[in-house]
């Protein structure tokens, strides 16, 4: 981070704002659909996307309150008193804050002629917690929105402009917040090199058409089986939750808030791969694809057996070929990135005996955010970068 050029900074900056506004847009977007519902007398639908939005944004005020608690005195200074910050918190604006706070470093640091390590470090901190909140936000709101939405559009035949755009945004903005999730992940290990372009767009391609037909699949069972969907992914959410637990993660600060992240995690996992524990990780890969796929032949089988065609009118047959084209062009595409294009380690260069000591003794001083580090840790098992990593006993944050 010390020799990124001005103009990596300032790209930092944009990507910020980007995803704040992003952010804001999609609360709109659901917003105006709840009210349109209400309008053309849809209560339940009205009800269903308020109460996923209620929910998203409860769970995510949690984490954000949970961090900062956690965090060591000091370490985000200057901030609002406690109570300001609880007081933020219960009015649901903790993550609109954390974003603002990310922006006003990272134009802090940008306006810097020579950022001081220390500020470079603290973005990085702010940065990787707003990314891992982003990425709560969209599993927990933004694709069960999305679901409900293409079940509404398959129900009623027909979509409305506020529908399209929700339709897309949501798929671009699930692909980026797991886009920038793992571009996030990188900043914590330095013998890991950042995605470059060409990675990063096939990254994105292939995590939106492997999430695509997951999503039709759950929207087509939602459309034919309304009452059976919440049993259906009740079911699946309990058996993904154990999974969580038997992989023993510890991210939390406490033994009860680590099951708030192993249950939101459970979610993930409903849509998405979502890595969470070291070992072998192509292999619970594997399970969890060869898991979902199955179920998603099971859901539309359910389908087809019922009926060929959806109740506004829509043949089946139109919809099934292109999202087999799509699974298969996106586990196509996430071969090629994992076989070429993913980022290899970088050779640390021989140096002076002691130099790399001080190195170590120098980083260790600065923020380090130890949640996403250990996430890091599990993403890329080959790494083991002690300067990235705190060791046992350290604090998240400053030693």
């Amino acid at each position: 981070m010390p020799w990124l050029p001005r103009a990596a900074l300032l790209w930092d900056v944009v990507l910020g704002f980007g995803g704040t506004a992003a952010f804001l847009i999609d609360l709109g977007a659901d917003l105006w659909a709840a009210g349109q519902y209400v309008v053309s007398g849809r209560y339940l639908w009205a009800a269903l996307v308020l109460a996923l939005l209620g929910v998203a944004s409860v769970a995510l005020q949690l984490f954000s309150w949970l961090w900062l608690r956690a965090d060591p005195a000091g370490l985000h200074a200057p901030q609002p008193p406690g109570r300001c910050l609880a007081l933020l918190h219960l009015l649901q604006l903790g993550y609109l804050y954390r974003c603002v706070q990310g922006l006003q470093q990272g134009l802090l640091v940008w306006r810097q002629e020579a950022p001081s390590e220390f500020d470079l470090a603290y973005a990085d901190f702010l940065t990787l917690d707003i990314s891992m909140l982003r990425l709560f936000e969209t599993f927990l709101e933004t694709t069960p929105q999305l679901t409900l939405l293409l079940a509404i559009v398959l129900q009623s035949g027909r979509a409305e402009s506020y529908q399209w755009v929700g339709i897309c945004t949501s798929f671009v903005g699930i692909s980026w917040a797991l886009l920038d999730y793992h571009r996030a992940l990188r900043t914590c290990l330095l013998s890991k090199s950042l995605l470059g372009l060409g990675s990063s767009v096939v990254y994105f391609l292939w995590n939106l058409l492997l999430l695509w037909p997951r999503v039709l699949a759950v929207a087509l069972f939602s459309a034919l089986f309304p009452h059976y969907v919440a049993l259906h992914f009740l079911g699946l959410w309990l058996v993904l939750l154990f999974w969580v637990w038997l992989q023993g993660t510890d991210f939390m600060p406490d033994s009860c808030s680590e099951w708030l992240y192993r249950a939101t995690v459970a979610t993930i996992l409903y849509f998405s791969w979502f890595n969470v524990a070291e070992g072998r990780t192509r292999g619970r890969a594997t399970i969890h694809l060869v898991f979902l796929l199955s179920d998603s032949v099971l859901l539309v089988v359910t389908w087809v057996t019922h009926i060929a065609w959806l109740p506004g009118g829509i043949p089946l047959q139109m919809l099934l070929p292109v999202s087999g084209i799509c699974f298969l062009l996106g586990l196509a595409l996430r071969l090629v990135y994992y076989r070429w294009l993913h980022p290899r380690c970088r050779q640390e260069p021989d140096r002076v005996d002691g130099a790399w000591g001080l190195r170590s003794l120098e980083w260790r001083r600065l923020p380090q955010n130890r949640r996403m580090a250990q996430l890091a840790q599990s993403f890329f098992p080959r790494v083991r970068d002690e300067a990235a990593l705190p060791q046992k006993g350290e604090a998240n944050g400053v030693l």
